[in-house]
């Protein structure tokens, strides 16, 4: 518990390049301060290609709004009301909703109700601590949901991202982002600090019932932060801001990942401005999210595939053993897992590429 409190307490620092690093690996270790400039004009341009239109249809509707109100000698409340209400709950999520703030304040208290399974609670104080970690994000984030309501009761609160009519139509945006993230991810994994930091909760390495809750926790808190980001953020802003709603939203969405690896925080604008936009197209943050818990568990099975530490018993034994010593046996269960998941996987694309084209047919039809 002690150890896992100071190193809660100690600040980020990147790992330094083991000497023996070699080929791509020590490549991009040493461009990687670099890699971001040229990165984002390439990058950044080709979101523009995709979604200029949308963004401009954003700036044109948001004109419009405004010099509605103008006209009656009114102006939008709804910046104001939004962005003091974000600015708050980033706040206070930062500092009381973090793991620091539950092992000193928090945890003493849940102890003393638990006495009697101290072992138990001792064994999963670290999951705990992450359970705490993520009640806050999804709280502060669907705060807004709850409560908007009460400012602007002429809007509808599936305007802030929750419209799913459409989406089949859009999932193809969806299957490009995928093509183009999942390489980069696999460039990024090479560095030393991506597998040291993912996942965030240590012991997932254990056993699959760590895991598996971890990651339930890790995409109910993306599902909620796409809801604030994507959905309530964007929806609240895109009257008066426009296509500027997604910029805006962009920078404190590239903060909230300061402290992690560098190339993610950096990789974090274009993700802001990409799904951002996806959003703003689509009504919908569903798209969204289905790219960022993808994105997140490659994140976390890459790091534990890089250091051999795929878990192999459902339950977490009192004696865990080093990953290293049981590498093979992990290894060729991870393979297992990988093998069956793609089979999933493609099936999957399979339909949706199925339904995707019945819908385009029936369109067709209706046209007709």
């Amino acid at each position: 518990m002690l150890l896992s409190l100071l190193d809660s307490l100690r600040p980020y620092t990147p790992v330094s390049p083991p000497k023996d690093l070699a080929g791509f690996a020590a490549l991009v270790e040493s461009a990687k301060p670099f890699i971001p400039i040229p990165s984002l004009l390439v990058v950044i341009t080709a979101i523009w290609l995709v979604f200029r239109r949308t963004w401009l249809e954003l700036d044109e509707n948001a004109l419009r709004e405004r010099s509605a109100l103008l006209a009656k000698g009114k102006s939008d409340l709804r910046p104001l009301v939004a962005l003091v209400m974000c600015a708050l709950i980033l706040t206070m999520q930062e500092y009381y909703g973090g793991r620091t703030f539950f092992e000193l304040h928090l945890y003493p208290v849940v102890a003393k109700w638990f006495i009697t399974k101290a072992t138990t609670l001792a064994k999963y104080d670290e999951l705990l601590g992450f359970a705490w970690w993520a009640g806050t994000r999804i709280g502060g984030y669907l705060l807004p949901l709850l409560i908007w309501k009460i400012f602007f009761r002429k809007d509808s609160i599936l305007d802030l991202g929750l419209r799913t009519k459409g989406f089949l139509d859009h999932v193809w945006i969806y299957g490009l982002f995928f093509v183009v993230v999942v390489p980069a991810m696999f460039v990024v994994s090479s560095a030393p600090d991506f597998a040291t930091y993912y996942p965030f909760y240590k012991n997932a390495t254990r056993s699959w019932f760590d895991f598996l809750v971890w990651e339930a926790m890790y995409f109910a808190q993306f599902f909620a932060l796409e809801m604030f980001f994507r959905g309530f953020w964007l929806g609240a802003l895109r009257k008066s801001f426009g296509s500027g709603a997604i910029f805006a939203m962009a920078v404190p969405y590239c903060m909230i990942h300061f402290g992690k690896p560098y190339l993610e925080a950096v990789g974090a604008i274009v993700a802001g401005i990409a799904l951002g936009s996806l959003s703003m197209k689509t009504k919908s943050i569903y798209q969204g999210f289905l790219l960022h818990i993808t994105i997140a568990a490659l994140m976390d099975w890459l790091s534990l595939r890089r250091r051999h530490c795929t878990p192999l018993t459902l339950w977490a034994s009192d004696t865990p053993s080093a990953c290293l010593v049981d590498a093979a046996a992990r290894d060729a269960l991870a393979a297992r897992i990988e093998i069956g998941v793609g089979i999933g996987f493609g099936v999957l694309v399979v339909l949706v590429v199925i339904l995707f084209v019945r819908g385009q047919r029936r369109k067709e039809l209706r046209l007709v």
